[in-house]
């Protein structure tokens, strides 16, 4: 087995070889250009642009995951008040909207001929609102990402304030501090790991989205590379393109580590903390603002996406059969094969420790935007002349899915197996089970829930995934994420609301799942 863990492991790597292709090969690309003048020619002509817009949308939507995600986690894990109990669990709804759908209904909400503006000229009695923001706009990007993506800040910030024990803030107290210079200078910064976890997972998705920055007409580099390959043709301006997304990514991963790293305190878990009641205007607020996180989070997406079916009334698109087919066909194929790969790692992981830093590896593969991991894949490919692979069938596509998706199953798998004690092992071993037996008769069996956990998250993953599709799906090979795609370049909305319906249904899923753990701790 062990011979086998590295081969197969940097096999899930050959993307990153594609990416260097332009450095190792030098009639890579159009015309041979020379890569060094690709750059200079980007950098003069829309890198600045890239950056700029990449930088301002960052900035943007940290803050606002940061107020979103760390002020609903306090106040839900601090304070009893009404409604408390819902938005436990509610507040994390938003995490099975793609970013791509949330911004298609946000426009859909705010535009001119949307039902906010619509019902504000009516009652205002006027033919247009000047002082109405743009919804298709960088901070209309910004909204519509944080809104979306906080769910990542509040699950992780949440759980680090229920660890703290009650006495901090009881100590700030004793201190002269008020319950808001204590949260500042005791409460946040001993939450400050796990708020910058949160963080770097959000802006993780920021930059490796693409359909949701497209619609809002935002460059980033994610755009630049899809004009780049598919509307120029040049290969290796979209190869140096991914590589300055890629560098945006690892930035993020270098702030996140280095706050870990300088953490120089231990804290003790004391159990849940105490929680003191709210009444009056303080309950008032916590509801008003757990509430209105809740209602442009979700409910409102959720409205619109009902109003869009409305809209399109009883006829469906005869091509939703063939989106859902091929949604499904590709989500189950990648979940069981991550499901195998990921049982075949941990438990290689499990009989020699040694292998650890394989798995470490493969988690990163999370962290590549799909954007550059189709890049990536697509130059491995044109190296040795094999990219009629991509219209032969799935193959590529659900190797690039495995790259992509692979760490999320193989966390579940892990965690997993630590539950089963190594004494097990041991006691089947003397009852003469092989170590193949040992996994099929003993782990297998313990492990059920996790492998369907595992098989469940890849295959919703997969459903949403939508920059590695478009660029490495088969001819004619549609899926639900490339659909709901193409009818809002169309502005097709009424005709998206099925598919995009479908895809947070299938999102819901595992986001009950989660809100059910929640519930009971």
């Amino acid at each position: 087995m062990n011979r086998i863990v590295v081969p197969l492991a940097l096999l899930l790597f050959l993307p990153l070889f594609g990416l260097a292709a332009p450095f190792l090969f030098s009639d890579f690309g159009a015309g041979g250009v020379a890569a060094t003048g690709t750059l200079a020619h980007l950098w003069n002509f829309v890198l600045g642009a890239y950056i700029a817009s990449t930088l301002w949308l960052i900035a943007g939507v940290g803050i606002g995951v940061f107020i979103l995600g760390v002020g609903n986690a306090w106040i839900v894990a601090t304070y009893d008040f009404p409604g408390k109990r819902i938005f436990e669990w509610a507040l994390i709804l938003p995490l099975a909207v793609p970013t791509y759908v949330m911004a298609y209904l946000f426009v859909d909400l705010l535009q001119f001929s949307g039902p906010i503006q619509t019902i504000l000229r009516s009652l205002l009695g006027v033919d247009s609102l000047w002082f109405f923001p743009d919804p298709r706009s960088l901070s209309g990007a910004i909204w519509s990402f944080s809104f979306c993506l906080f769910p990542y800040v509040y699950l992780i910030t949440r759980t680090a304030f229920l660890e703290r024990s009650g006495r901090l803030i009881e100590v700030s107290e004793t201190l002269g501090y008020s319950p808001w210079q204590g949260f500042v200078k005791l409460v946040l910064p001993m939450a400050r790991p796990a708020i910058f976890a949160g963080m770097a997972l959000a802006l993780m998705e920021v930059l490796a989205d693409f359909g949701a920055v497209s619609y809002f007409g935002v460059q980033t580099f994610a755009t630049g590379i899809f004009k780049a390959w598919l509307s120029f043709g040049d290969r290796l301006a979209a190869v140096q393109l991914a590589l300055g997304l890629l560098g945006f990514v690892l930035l993020i991963f270098f702030v996140e580590q280095s706050s870990r790293s300088q953490l120089r305190y231990a804290s003790s878990s004391q159990g849940r903390p105490m929680t003191k009641a709210l009444r009056g205007r303080s309950a008032v607020f916590a509801f008003s603002f757990c509430g209105l996180t809740l209602l442009f989070g979700f409910l409102l997406p959720a409205f619109a996406l009902m109003q869009l079916l409305y809209k399109q009334g009883l006829s469906i698109d005869i091509r939703y059969l063939d989106w859902l087919r091929n949604s499904l066909s590709v989500s189950l194929i990648t979940a069981l094969l991550s499901v195998v790969l990921a049982i075949f790692f941990a438990y290689a992981v499990r009989l020699n420790s040694r292998l650890a830093w394989v798995n470490r590896l493969l988690g990163f593969g999370y962290a590549l935007p799909g954007a550059v991991l189709a890049i990536g894949v697509l130059s491995f490919l044109e190296i040795f002349h094999l990219a009629w692979w991509i219209s032969a069938g799935l193959v590529v596509l659900v190797y690039a899915y495995l790259v992509r998706f692979l760490s999320s199953s193989l966390q579940s798998v892990e965690a997993g197996l630590s539950r089963i004690t190594p004494s097990m092992d041991g006691s089947a071993a003397l009852l003469g089970l092989s170590r193949v037996q040992i996994l099929k008769r003993v782990h297998v069996p313990l492990l059920k829930r996790s492998l369907m956990t595992a098989g469940l998250f890849v295959f919703v993953d997969v459903m949403k995934e939508l920059p590695a599709t478009l660029l490495l799906r088969p001819f004619n090979f549609d899926t639900l994420a490339v659909a709901t795609y193409q009818l809002a370049a169309d502005e097709r909305l009424a005709e998206l609301a099925l598919p995009s319906l479908t895809i947070v249904l299938a999102g819901l899923f595992p986001v009950l799942l989660l809100s059910r753990v929640i519930s009971k701790g």
